[in-house]
């Protein structure tokens, strides 16, 4: 454990003589009931088996923060990094700040903040490796590095951009509270080193000497319904009416005169000329999610239209199965699945490590998408294998297959839905996720039917006018699904219409591209549908526009998405400057704190340069180091 030295200051010692029984929001402060089996375990902390002898070791314990009193030193950042032995692109503990007025009226709120420890960790439920556990010692939830695999969903779902993923080992990692220091009686590290004594902990809702609030927001400070954070604030200074961030986000916070609270509002900091950004558009990180979606929902839905079609009597599909185009879609299907999930794993800080996503499958949204998905691969390719022969046990294997497969399709797309179903990220938080996902599956999965088809000349009139009849239902969803979409989202006092605002604004040209796609393609689909033709230029052109649409509607998707996390400063925690710097090669100065995503070097290039070294020594050292990044 921590070696506490014999002279500590008072200030960095553990120090509340009572507590109260409750918190504000109903829940018990005592984690651990006297008796309790929890009671006297060990943290084994750096395979130390000692107990603390601290009185309220199984209490909810928090910090508290004095925004009087900060002056932004960072030295709470400082000594957090030096304990935790961080890199300078990673901080636990971070200070941002928000500003108003003008001079000589002006005003600077400084906010310094780290993992809350809340009582709902959305980390924990929704982290599909397990890697987090809340203990009953301190209510501290604690990540294990080593344990997760570096997908970075915790900090999806994390309010206040708590789980730090790292880009260049791929793993996340976050503020453990110090345990070890409060094992021994002592505040953690961040607190003793506060300068101005802004910095304070112990027992929540407890209020340290010489403070009188214990407010739950400050502005800046994003909502606390979502997980009830163990932090409580002073902040006794009246501040302007509105309050902006310095950094690239533009959202500002406007005050509520009659509650005195401060609700989150578009600051149009971009001005307002509609841009392309079809760079940063199409070069996002996450394009492996792009593509992963689209290929899977694209297979999903050709294969529940090849299945479920058969079954009602469709004839035109029920035709197409004897049909020499039909095991090609098969192959086809697998293929495309094979690339998504490839994708999707490689996007992975550890993907040799990509088992693991199974392991939370009682909790995490994530672990239950890998399942479904997986169950419907695997269910898929049974379909596809006993396809090639005839006689009953083909035909019932094919049947326990296609259940298996159908089964998959119905849990991995509700979970690929409901696991962007993220209050902390209100841009996707909205039934259009789920609109555009099934819509995504009816268009492009009836186009793969259509395209393969025709490249076997076996696109009758009759399956042309089904699959157009699909794709049309498909995009008008999407369609209705995005109407419903701008119209709730750009009139939310949230980050959902900041993601709006840049949607019309930044990316605004992209925008009306693609929803100038999307009504194109609807409309070439139901004339397709009404005709009652197989025009092949036709439904190759209905395909390359509904395709493009797509593309271009997930990236933006991806691209848009404003989550509620802390204000950052100008450089520091500041988005707009990550990308700046990493685009003109700043990240190469480490004092920035800018890292480039190195965990994503693994390509096959590398791979072949490593078999042809010399020496198996080489060989062995080399693909170490490609798959660890």
């Amino acid at each position: 454990m921590y070696p506490a030295r014999p002279d500590e200051p008072d200030y960095a010692l553990l120090n509340d003589p009572d507590s109260k029984s409750h918190n504000r929001y109903g829940l018990p402060i005592d984690k651990a009931a006297e008796g309790d089996s929890l009671h006297g375990q060990s943290l084994n902390i750096n395979g130390d088996g000692g107990v603390g002898a601290n009185p309220n070791r199984y209490k909810q314990h928090g910090f508290y923060f004095n925004a009087d009193n900060c002056i932004a030193c960072h030295a709470c950042e400082a000594a957090c990094s030096e304990k935790n032995d961080n890199p300078a692109h990673i901080a636990f503990r971070s200070v941002g700040f928000v500003e108003g007025g003008t001079y000589p009226a002006y005003q600077r709120l400084n906010i310094s903040m780290a993992c809350n420890h809340c009582d709902n960790p959305v980390c924990l439920k929704g982290c599909p490796t397990r890697a987090y556990t809340k203990f009953a010692e301190y209510g501290a939830v604690l990540q294990d590095p080593d344990i997760c695999f570096g997908c970075g969903y915790c900090t999806w779902v994390c309010p206040y951009n708590a789980p730090q993923l790292d880009p260049v080992k791929g793993q996340v990692s976050k503020c453990n509270m110090c345990v070890d220091r409060l094992e021994v009686g002592l505040k953690p590290a961040c607190v003793s080193a506060c300068l101005g004594k802004a910095l304070d902990f112990g027992v929540v809702e407890n209020i340290p000497e010489r403070r009188h609030q214990a407010k739950t927001e400050i502005p800046g400070f994003p909502r606390t319904d979502i997980t009830h954070p163990n932090i409580r604030f002073q902040q006794t200074r009246t501040t302007q009416r509105e309050m902006v961030r310095v950094d690239s986000t533009a959202v500002k916070y406007h005050r509520e005169d009659n509650q005195g609270s401060f609700r989150p509002v578009v600051d149009a900091k971009h001005g307002f000329d509609r841009e392309w950004n079809l760079g940063r558009l199409l070069g996002s990180h996450e394009n492996a999610h792009i593509i992963f979606t689209l290929a899977v929902q694209a297979v999903m839905g050709a294969f529940a239209l090849l299945v479920l079609g058969r079954l009602a009597g469709v004839s035109p599909v029920a035709s197409f199965h004897g049909t020499p185009a039909y095991l090609p879609l098969l192959l086809l299907m697998l293929a495309m699945m094979g690339l998504g999930l490839f994708k999707l794993n490689m996007h992975l800080g550890k993907p040799h490590r990509f088992y693991r996503g199974f392991y939370n499958l009682r909790l995490s949204p994530v672990s239950r998408e890998i399942a479904g998905v997986s169950a419907f691969f695997a269910g898929l390719a049974g379909y596809s294998l006993f396809a090639l022969f005839d006689g009953v046990f083909a035909v019932t294997m094919q049947s326990l297959f296609t259940l298996l497969a159908l089964l998959g399709t119905g849990i991995g797309g509700y979970y690929m839905y409901r696991l962007y179903r993220i209050p902390a990220r209100p841009f996707w938080d909205h039934w259009h996720t789920g609109a555009a996902f099934v819509g995504t599956a009816l268009s492009l999965g009836a186009l793969l039917l259509a395209m393969t088809a025709l490249a076997y000349d076996e696109l009758t009139s009759d399956l042309g006018s089904v699959l157009a009849w699909s794709v049309a239902s498909g995009l008008a969803l999407e369609g209705l699904g995005l109407l419903a979409h701008a119209r709730d989202v750009s009139g939310q006092e949230s980050e959902g219409a900041a993601s709006f605002y840049e949607q019309s604004t930044s990316y605004g040209k992209s925008y009306w591209l693609r929803n100038g796609l999307l009504l194109a393609a609807w409309v070439l689909a139901i004339a397709l549908a009404l005709a009652g033709a197989a025009n092949p230029w036709a439904f190759m052109l209905l395909a390359l526009v509904a395709l493009t649409s797509s593309v271009i509607g997930r990236a933006l998707f991806y691209v848009l998405v404003i989550p509620t996390t802390m204000p950052g400063a100008f450089f520091w925690k500041n988005r707009g400057f990550v990308e700046h710097a990493r685009e003109v090669g700043l990240a190469d100065m480490p004092q920035l704190g800018v890292a480039y995503e190195r965990h994503h070097r693994f390509n096959l290039a590398e791979l072949f340069e490593t078999l042809r070294s010399t020496s198996l020594q080489e060989k062995v050292a080399q693909l170490k180091c490609i798959i660890s990044g």
